[in-house]
């Protein structure tokens, strides 16, 4: 299955490590990289809250963080996104958890037949509705791991980075899932 998100380069990476390392030395030029992950870090938080205003909040409060704490950063090999997207779903969590608040799915047409195609059924209305309520009763973790790489389209490298697992481990969980909601629909 091609999730259709561009594969990045390592000299892409490599380019954009030296550019980190620089704004490491000088926060001013940081501009560049907010310029290139804002609006990815903003569709990510807004998948979760569905709440723009909430999201803009959570955005700059990643950003910001992000840094203040670049000098922590440490290259792993996978794109910078990963350290911000981890941020970022911290950042969300935390919100929830603070405010008691329940947590959004909110996943485009497109993305439940990937899931569909996936668990290797049928896409119709009445499992696709199925799979919304199933989804809803994921734990955190396990809803997060469908998200990133059904809704998000992220490769398991950078789902392991996000997450601190390994590669391996990401693949093998988010195939666990899958079984689990192929079972719930067909029951």
């Amino acid at each position: 299955m091609s999730l259709g998100r561009k594969t990045v380069s390592s000299w892409e990476i490599e380019q954009e490590w030296l550019e980190i390392q620089a704004a490491q030395g000088d926060p001013a030029l940081f501009r560049p990289i907010y310029n290139r992950y804002f609006e990815q870090v903003f569709r990510f938080i807004h998948r979760r809250t569905a709440d723009e205003d909430l999201s803009a909040d959570l955005c700059s409060q990643v950003f910001l963080k992000a840094m203040q704490r670049l000098n922590e950063y440490a290259f792993r090999g996978v794109p910078f996104s990963a350290w911000l997207f981890r941020i970022a779903s911290n950042e969300v969590s935390q919100h929830f958890r603070q405010n008691k608040a329940g947590r959004v799915v909110s996943i485009e047409e497109v993305h439940i037949g990937e899931v569909m195609e996936e668990i290797d059924e049928e896409h119709n209305e009445a499992l696709r509705n199925k799979l919304l309520l199933v989804l809803n009763d994921l734990n955190e973790l396990d809803l997060q791991l469908i998200e990133m790489r059904f809704f998000e389209q992220m490769p398991f490298k950078e789902i392991a980075d996000i997450t601190g697992m390994t590669e391996n481990n990401a693949k093998v969980k988010v195939y666990r899932i899958l079984e689990r909601l192929k079972k719930k629909l067909i029951s």
